[in-house]
C-alpha cells in the first residue's frame, strides 16, 4: 500500500537552507525529503481511500487560518531516538489542532511518540554527526507564512513529493 504524509512545506529559501544542511551533515535521506512540519507520517493509504482522505483535508484546511511559524534554535529527542531538529517555537498551536484534525478523519494513524512539531536535519547518524547539527543550527532562525498544508506520496524511487496542497481558507481569531 503506498505511504502518504502530511506536512507544512518549509518555503524557500529556508528549505533550501535546511535540507543543505542536512546534506552536509551526511543524513542519506536529505535528498529525498523536503523540509517540513510532519501533521501525519507516514501512513500506508488504501488508494480507494485517498479520495476521502483529500475530502477530509479540504475541509479540515477550510477550518483553519493560515498562520505565522518562526523556526528557531535546536533540538534533540535523543537518547529515545536519534533525531536533531530545528524547533518550532512560533505556531506550535494551529499545528497541533491540524494534526489532531487530520488524524480524526478516514485515514487512521497511531504515533509512536506524542506529537512534538518540528523540522528534522538530522536522523539515524552517529553521535558525532548529530552533535555537529545539534551545534551548527543552533542559531538558525527563519519566519514565514503557513498558508497551506501538502499531502505528500512516498514514490517508488523513495522521494517524497507532493501529491496535493490544500489552503488554510479559516478566518483569524481577533
Amino acid at each position: 500500500m503506498p505511504l502518504h504524509g502530511v506536512a507544512v512545506t518549509v518555503p524557500q529559501p529556508w528549505g533550501e537552507q535546511l535540507q543543505s544542511a542536512r546534506e552536509e551533515f551526511g543524513d542519506p535521506m536529505a535528498s529525498a525529503i523536503p523540509p517540513h512540519v510532519t501533521l501525519l507520517p507516514p501512513t500506508p493509504v488504501d488508494p480507494d481511500d485517498l479520495e476521502p482522505f483529500a475530502a477530509h483535508l479540504q475541509r479540515v484546511c477550510a477550518e483553519v487560518a493560515p498562520f505565522e511559524m518562526v523556526l528557531a534554535g535546536t533540538g534533540t529527542f535523543r537518547p529515545v531516538s536519534p533525531v536533531v531538529f530545528v524547533q518550532v517555537s512560533s505556531g506550535i498551536a494551529p499545528c497541533e489542532q491540524l494534526e489532531q484534525a487530520v488524524r480524526s478523519g478516514p485515514v487512521e494513524r497511531v504515533l509512536e511518540f506524542p506529537y512534538h512539531p518540528h523540522v528534522t536535519i538530522a536522523h539515524h547518524l552517529g553521535e558525532p554527526e548529530l552533535d555537529r547539527a545539534f551545534e551548527g543550527m543552533a542559531d538558525f532562525r527563519c519566519e514565514f507564512p503557513v498558508t497551506s498544508v501538502e499531502l505528500y506520496q512516498h514514490d517508488p524511487d523513495g522521494v517524497w513529493r507532493v501529491l496535493r496542497s490544500f489552503d488554510l481558507e479559516g478566518t483569524p481569531a481577533g
